[in-house]
């Protein structure tokens, strides 16, 4: 079995990193975890120093340096075909593939107004048009995935796999920010945090110190 080491971000805060290391235990390998505190005078030049791209998440696999979290989900899913990191159904695993590519590449007001914060919530939060577009293109893809692929399970595709993985910030930011949801997408984002992964995540981060003040 190759060495594996995890570089992540805050665990408050990271959304891409919680991505990444939920991707991680899934495939079911043990792995050296790094911290590396955001937005500090040295961040760039420490995550630097394992990835090229000065971004986290990035998995180190012996010399093999993959960075990005879609990355490192296509690389173990290839690794360990037997994790269910994708679903085994051909049409479920292209639903899979492309909600999580529209994930990975969209989503831009959300991810601007609502950042994932896990010590505080934000109750009353105004939320713009631009805002509410992207909810509503969310639910609907959480209402299709578990109506179409969901019956063997609590998760989108029935088990928790890669869709999950990278949903999970968006749970966090939704109930942070008291987002009213359909019944579809409450009971999804009950799911996510009753997931014990997610419970270990979130008693992690409760142990950090440091805090971003965002604007």
């Amino acid at each position: 079995m190759p060495a594996y080491k995890l570089i992540l971000g805050n665990k408050t805060y990271s959304s891409w990193s919680l991505r990444g290391w939920l991707i991680v235990r899934l495939a079911g390998i043990s792995f050296e975890e790094v911290v590396i505190f955001l937005r500090k005078a040295d961040t760039k030049a420490r995550i630097l120093a394992y990835s090229p791209a000065g971004k986290v998440p990035t998995l180190i696999e012996d010399d093999r340096v993959i960075w990005d979290s879609l990355a490192i989900g296509e690389h173990l899913a290839e690794r360990f075909p037997g994790q269910g990191l994708w679903p085994q159904d051909p049409l479920a695993r292209s639903t899979a593939r492309s909600v999580v590519a529209e994930m990975h590449a969209g989503f831009p007001a959300l991810r601007s107004a609502l950042p994932m914060d896990l010590n505080k919530r934000y109750p009353g939060h105004v939320l713009s048009p631009e805002v509410k577009a992207d909810i509503a293109r969310i639910e609907e893809i959480w209402e299709n995935c578990r109506r179409q692929f969901g019956s063997s399970g609590d998760f989108l595709f029935g088990e928790a796999g890669i869709a999950d993985a990278f949903f999970a910030p968006v749970v966090v930011r939704f109930r942070g920010y008291d987002v009213a949801l359909g019944k579809t997408a409450e009971a999804y984002c009950a799911s996510i945090a009753d997931w014990p992964l997610m419970q270990q995540w979130v008693a992690e981060a409760a142990e950090e110190k440091e805090v971003i003040v965002f604007d």
